[in-house]
């Protein structure tokens, strides 16, 4: 199976975005890769919630779902939309979900997760991130499944934020998981000092390959994310690091190599109980 990792700087308008995308999309396919993975707000990006909430829409009005979905269909790969911004009501309240969407080869929506951890995080005085504020939290872990060249492989669903949770990607792991993506937009004052340990910790504890398109470049009230989109190996190495500017990686992914590394340290399958004092 051959994965892309597409790295770019989404703009504040879905439209402006998408035409930024598709033709990195149509370079990718170029490449005869099977799954092509977008970072997290793939097709927008906006400074605060009042104004996401004006270009949120509700997943069956979706103008970026609907093109990437005929996008899939048109030349037969999957997508991964590392997320949308997505309403939905609920208890007769307006709700914004941070959604990421895996889209089939048909231009089917194979599988949807809302991402669970929200970056709640104060990092310096001029620094502080309330994504709780703007999303609601999803409450259900996610692992999808895709035919490709007759294997099939598991792919467990995760956004950004979730990367410092390890239990969550033990349980995709336990669960079956071959792969794990984490879409991102992850901002440079911690990237450049966790990012990278941070995917080759998820790798190595879980023996899966961890798939990480990030967005790259400066935003909007001095934000500035890392890029570096990533694919790492079951043992922790990595294959491809998109660096810091627009770009578009690949990897082969072996099921062979996750056999491998779970073989020679198979901590997945050992759950010791024990005390605390």
């Amino acid at each position: 199976m051959r994965v892309a990792c597409i790295q770019y700087k989404a703009y504040e308008s879905e439209e402006q975005t998408l035409k930024k995308i598709l033709p990195l999309v149509h370079n990718a396919v170029k490449k005869n890769v099977d799954l092509i993975t977008l970072p997290e707000c793939a097709t927008f990006l906006n400074k605060n919630k009042s104004e996401t909430m004006i270009n949120a829409s509700y997943e069956e009005d979706s103008y970026s779902l609907k093109i990437i979905k005929e996008t899939a269909k048109t030349f037969n790969v999957n997508i991964l939309i590392g997320s949308l911004q997505t309403l939905e009501n609920k208890k007769s309240k307006i709700k914004l979900f941070n959604r990421s969407f895996l889209i089939n080869n048909k231009g089917i929506i194979n599988c949807k997760y809302d991402k669970i951890h929200m970056y709640d995080v104060k990092i310096s005085k001029n620094q502080v991130y309330n994504e709780s504020k703007i999303y609601e939290s999803g409450e259900t872990a996610k692992i999808a499944e895709l035919k490709i060249n007759g294997k099939y492989f598991k792919i467990g669903m995760t956004i950004c934020y979730d990367i410092r949770f390890p239990n969550l990607f033990r349980d995709l792991a336990i669960h079956g998981a071959d792969i794990i993506t984490v879409p991102s937009v992850f901002m440079y004052i911690t990237g450049k000092d966790h990012w990278h340990s941070l995917l080759k910790a998820r790798a190595i504890e879980t023996g899966c390959y961890i798939v990480a398109p990030a967005q790259c470049g400066e935003y909007f009230n001095n934000r500035r994310s890392y890029g570096h989109s990533s694919i790492i190996s079951p043992w922790g190495k990595i294959l491809s690091d998109a660096k810091t500017s627009k770009n578009i990686i690949i990897s082969n992914i072996d099921k062979n190599e996750i056999t491998k590394a779970r073989s020679k340290i198979p901590s997945i399958y050992v759950n010791k109980k024990y005390k605390i004092n």
